[in-house]
């Protein structure tokens, strides 16, 4: 049975015939991931928001169109890992209950509140300095 890995590679460099396939190697078969992978080489980002149109289940057809237009390759492309820094659960939780809102919009005000404004808000909810400072971090 083939992983995602396995998929990659076939769409690369081996570019087996879609019937050369059991079914039990489709059954493994991720589209979504398939995308994701294919999307962090910057020179297949068109083709794959192309292919992406193609509803999921079709798996040969993604398949084949994949093989038909990636050229054969052996590069490795190194997956872009999300530069975000989620914030500390127990300080959207303070900050939920001081401002009596959801945690989606929380997080949205975090990116406009500084540090000074956080500490007397977590200080007046009774946190010690050492709390406040694992928070915050």
């Amino acid at each position: 049975m083939k992983n995602i890995f396995d998929w990659l590679k076939q769409i690369n460099t081996t570019k087996s015939p879609v019937d050369s396939f059991e079914d039990s190697d489709w059954e493994v078969w991720n589209s979504y991931m398939v995308h994701r992978f294919l999307s962090q080489n910057e020179d297949f980002l068109e083709l794959v928001n192309e292919v992406q149109k193609i509803p999921p289940q079709n798996k040969k057809q993604i398949y084949s169109v994949y093989v038909e237009y990636i050229p054969r390759n052996n590069k490795w492309n190194k997956y872009i890992k999300s530069q975000v820094k989620e914030r500390n659960k127990d300080l959207i939780s303070h900050l939920k209950d001081h401002f009596e809102m959801s945690s989606r919009e929380v997080k949205e005000y975090l990116y406009f509140l500084d540090n000074d404004y956080l500490v007397r808000i977590l200080t007046n909810r009774g946190l010690d300095k050492k709390e406040i400072k694992q928070l915050l971090k």
